[in-house]
């Protein structure tokens, strides 16, 4: 089950509460969960009791007990336990790590993808700048996976031939080729589509991008949030820890060399349960990319997705030691279910970069 399952599973209990009279409340349209906080316990918490206490006009712990009770007789859940001034700590079934780890590795770079926008055309109008066309070439990425026909067209919106960068090396260096919809041959839309014109105008770049080269110099156009200035510097360039570019594709490097490693060791990956004391905050945020991706495309924000990535890499760093058998250890289930859990991590953040048109190497 991913966050955004089990927090459709706990809208439910609350549905159901309230349709037992047990709360008045309005049903809010998101339940936030997460890994648990300190004091703490489970797979993930959440605070809605402390949310809906107020409108309910009851004590937190009172709602808290309510929803604990609908939450485990939706069968979805092995155990919630209520900590502190009302959190619900959710523990999920032993088979919940290998379900999201055999999604992620089923479904590919591909994971996260979506037909959210089906049926709707967005016009992405850009001026002719550097920043502005790199965000249209990845907002374009990442509106087509969540099912949208996109259309990148200049500021006056002529939709003569569309959006082309007036500078042939943005194509050579930063890759900038703005498909167009025949160009792609997009499969037809509806006789009456939902047509979205959309003006993309992030803050200037401050100077010339292009001396990053091609994964460098988009990185720094997009991490930025478009309301931030982007910084320009060699520091994107730099193979330390400081360097979030640097973590995300060295992260998935790891992956792919203890993959190489696990076969020479003559074992493969095979998801399981996963003990490890990283595993539920890197579990949380895998099962968070689709909800990541469709905020980037519903925010029209590239930031976001470049943030995700940099969270999954970092969470993903404490479960790296753990992967492989040490000394004269065998390799065992748990090995294997590690490697498949690192192994999707890695997916996912190739998947990532692959959208912010940025290279995953296999070796960094």
């Amino acid at each position: 089950m991913t966050p955004v399952e089990l927090s459709r599973t706990v809208l439910r209990a609350v549905r159901c509460a309230v349709d037992e009279g047990e709360l008045r409340v309005a049903v809010p349209e998101r339940a936030q969960v997460g890994p648990p906080g300190p004091g703490g316990c489970g797979d993930y918490a959440t605070s809605i009791a402390l949310q809906l206490a107020k409108p309910a006009g009851q004590p937190p712990l009172r709602v808290a007990e309510v929803l604990r009770s609908h939450l485990l007789r939706t069968g979805a859940v092995a155990d919630v336990v209520v900590t502190g001034p009302g959190f619900l700590n959710i523990s999920l079934p032993d088979d919940a790590t290998a379900a999201l780890v055999e999604e992620i590795l089923r479904a590919g770079v591909r994971y996260g993808h979506s037909d959210a926008f089906a049926g709707q055309v967005f016009r992405l109008r850009a001026p002719d700048e550097v920043r502005a066309v790199t965000y249209v070439d990845v907002l374009a990425r990442i509106l087509r996976s969540q099912g949208a026909v996109v259309r990148a067209e200049g500021e006056s919106g002529n939709g003569s031939g569309g959006l082309r960068p007036e500078r042939p090396d943005w194509v050579d260096v930063l890759g900038l080729r703005l498909e167009s919809t025949e160009e792609r041959n997009e499969p037809a839309t509806p006789t009456t589509p939902q047509v979205h014109t959309l003006p993309i105008r992030p803050v200037p770049a401050p100077g010339d991008p292009l001396p990053l080269g091609r994964d460098a110099g988009r990185w720094a156009l997009l991490y930025p949030a478009p309301h931030d200035r982007p910084p320009l510097t060699a520091e994107h360039l730099s193979q330390r820890e400081g360097n979030p570019l640097f973590r995300v594709r060295y992260a998935h490097a790891r992956t792919r060399a203890l993959l190489r490693n696990a076969a020479d060791l003559g074992f493969r990956p095979e998801p399981g349960p996963v003990t490890d004391p990283a595993a539920p905050e890197l579990l949380a945020v895998l099962g968070d990319h689709p909800r990541i991706l469709r905020a980037a495309a519903d925010r029209r924000a590239p930031d976001r997705l470049a943030r995700h990535l940099v969270t999954v890499a970092d969470a993903l760093q404490p479960l790296l030691p753990t992967v492989l058998p040490l000394g004269a250890e065998k390799p065992s289930a748990a090995h294997r279910a590690r490697l498949a859990l690192a192994e999707a991590a890695g997916t996912v953040l190739a998947g990532g970069l692959s959208l912010l048109g940025i290279d995953a190497p296999d070796h960094l």
